[in-house]
């Protein structure tokens, strides 16, 4: 059967990749620590599914909506927004999507032109540069230096008379680095005299440990601002993963086009879910620090050890999002392993440990690991970690 070659280019997502063969050696009764998949642990707090099953039971949860969501959750999308950041977006400036992958899908595919550039900062998350080929751009990795972090200069090394837009992901996954308001102004006023749009992914945004600070791209500069796609959703905040509700705010004739777009690919995202986003997003933030505290526990407890695993290079402590990106090349020699990818796959099968090698990310030295799990399972995760690097 023929198939198309956009879709033949692309690789599939080497998170869901792990994490599917993971659950198949749990399905088979083996004993697995999946430290694989960017989800929390915590069940989505009761307040939030209480709204579903009332839109549910009034019938509300029955029809159709707006392509781009219901007016009631951009309107709370809208106040959320500005009471974190100042910045007020218009329900006509938001689009609701299904999950915030799909919020930068659709960015993507209404912004490029066939062999239109994007800047993707590395290491990035895995779906970024599929998701540009996708839409017949081409993805420009930019190397990061200090930090995991990209400067004006590495990103006008890479930048062409085709780059379109820049991807800044803070906190990122998959070091949980932190972009400072100074270094997010320098980058901002770059792309503004450049023309290139930011695309702000700011999922992570309330995921911040021991006292970090946190500015969005968004609000630095009203200019910075108008230049300024911002990407998020309930999924990692929340708890709410499998609702897939996430949303882009920005320029009111990007957010049309992707109406547009939406409207042919989706009809609208799940009206229940829709009603439980409300909630979650008009709720006094209690749950989201409960689950904040609990990550930051798991952080504290995890960083020392896993710095302390022979071959585990990692010596920034991450300041937000629940993962610890180490450079595991010298424990793959150690255990006679001739790559990361090989090494992270002896792992999986001898020890039950999953974890996703740093190519995925665009850092092939590299390994991911997620601490979005119970504290007991991390802890004895690094323990079948250390014995197997010392038993090779």
């Amino acid at each position: 059967m023929h198939l198309a070659k956009r879709i033949i280019s692309v690789a599939p997502s080497a998170t869901l990749a792990v994490s599917n063969l993971a659950k198949q050696m749990k399905a088979k009764g083996e004993d697995v620590i999946d430290l694989s998949i960017g989800q929390p642990d915590f069940t989505t707090p009761a307040f939030i599914a209480d709204a579903a099953k009332a839109a549910i039971n009034s019938g509300a949860a029955s029809f159709y909506t707006a392509a781009t969501g219901i007016p009631a959750l951009k309107a709370a999308i809208a106040g959320h927004v500005e009471r974190q950041t100042g910045v007020h977006y218009t329900t006509k400036q938001i689009a609701v999507t299904t999950g915030a992958k799909l919020a930068l899908y659709g960015l993507f595919q209404v912004l490029l032109d066939p062999g239109e550039e994007v800047l993707i900062p590395l290491p990035g998350w895995v779906s970024y540069v599929e998701q540009v080929r996708l839409a017949g751009g081409v993805p420009r990795p930019v190397p990061s230096h200090a930090h995991f972090k990209v400067t004006v200069d590495d990103l006008e090394a890479q930048r062409t008379a085709k780059t379109r837009a820049l991807v800044i992901n803070s906190p990122a996954n998959p070091t949980g680095t932190i972009y400072t308001k100074q270094e997010l102004t320098l980058i901002g006023n770059w792309a503004l005299q450049h023309d290139i749009l930011v695309v702000a992914d700011d999922i992570y945004r309330d995921l911040l440990f021991n006292g970090a600070a946190y500015t969005s791209m968004i609000e630095i500069d009203p200019e910075i601002t108008k230049n300024t796609v911002l990407i998020s959703g309930v999924s990692k905040s929340y708890a709410m993963t499998g609702w897939r509700i996430g949303f882009a705010a920005g320029p009111e004739k990007l957010i049309s086009a992707m109406a547009t777009l939406l409207g042919h690919a989706t009809g609208n995202p799940t009206t229940a879910a829709q009603y439980a986003a409300i909630a979650a997003f008009d709720s006094d933030g209690r749950s989201v620090e409960q689950m904040r505290l609990a990550f930051e526990d798991r952080l504290n407890t995890l960083y020392p050890l896993v710095t302390k695993v022979p071959g585990f290079d990692l010596p920034d402590k991450p300041q937000g999002a629940f993962y610890l990106f180490p450079n595991v090349k010298r424990a793959a020699q150690l255990t006679n392993y001739n790559s990361v990818d090989d090494f992270v796959s002896a792992l999986l099968a001898e020890t039950g440990v999953a974890i996703v090698p740093g190519r995925a990310f665009g850092m092939p030295d590299h390994a991911r690991l997620s601490y979005a799990t119970a504290k007991p399972d991390l802890i004895e995760a690094v323990a079948r970690i250390n014995a197997f690097v010392g038993a090779n």
